[in-house]
């Protein structure tokens, strides 16, 4: 049996998918910052936790320790897309914000729940990131679609993280999302594809024990950076 904790899973990508691997006998850990407020089916187990919080995260890792014992795969799903004004009237203070929860937050729930990961037989990492943290794309013109300074870096800086766990945690298989522009309440439900279609490479990156590590997926398959 298949044990995912999914960070973030209160809506959107991180709720779809936990009902999907739910549906196909995972069991799914839904991590969210309010577990009552979350719109979750009965198969799901919500549990509290805010990645921006050190004793939030510690308290989920005693509860996931206590009740399935190992971790098969973790999540990294929780983000945020902050304010959005022009990059040259951005403040520290809103980067700051949205690196937190995107950048941070993930280093702080890895290293925390890593035991549990390593317990486990063939342990997986699932970092979501977006199309707009790619380099390539946003310097060969995506930018003006989305010209905005921190939710970009964010996922840029979290693409970095990625590989360094997958070039140094050997007995982790790391693969990075890229969900699509998914009509969530994310970005207002003006995404062009379906949750489906957005949660298709989560879920198959969390069933897959083969790897290779350190690739980027997307429903269309493996992704350059």
């Amino acid at each position: 049996m298949t044990t995912a904790l999914i960070t973030g899973a209160s809506r959107g990508i991180g709720a779809h998918a936990a009902r999907r691997l739910a549906a196909q006998g995972v069991t799914v850990l839904a991590g969210c910052r309010d577990p009552h407020a979350a719109d979750l089916p009965e198969d799901v187990r919500p549990i509290a936790l805010d990645v921006t919080d050190d004793a939030s995260v510690a308290a989920a890792v005693k509860e996931v320790e206590s009740t399935v014992g190992t971790l098969d795969v973790l999540v990294n799903n929780a983000g945020i897309a902050g304010t959005q004004p022009e990059p040259a009237d951005t403040t520290p203070d809103e980067v700051r914000e949205v690196l937190e929860t995107n950048v941070v937050g993930p280093v702080r729930v890895t290293r925390a729940f890593l035991p549990l990961l390593r317990a486990a037989g063939r342990p997986r990492l699932v970092m979501v990131s977006s199309q707009l943290g790619s380099l390539d794309l946003m310097d060969s013109g995506r930018w003006q679609n989305y010209p905005h300074l921190a939710y970009p870096s964010s996922k840029a800086a979290l693409n970095m993280l990625s590989i360094m766990y997958a070039k140094t945690l050997p007995d982790v298989l790391v693969t990075v999302v890229n969900p699509g522009y998914t009509a969530t309440e994310f970005n207002g439900f003006r995404g062009t594809q379906t949750l489906d279609e957005g949660t298709d490479a989560l879920v198959a990156a969390v069933l897959d024990v083969d790897g290779p590590s350190g690739r980027s997926l997307s429903r269309e398959g493996v992704t350059p950076w």
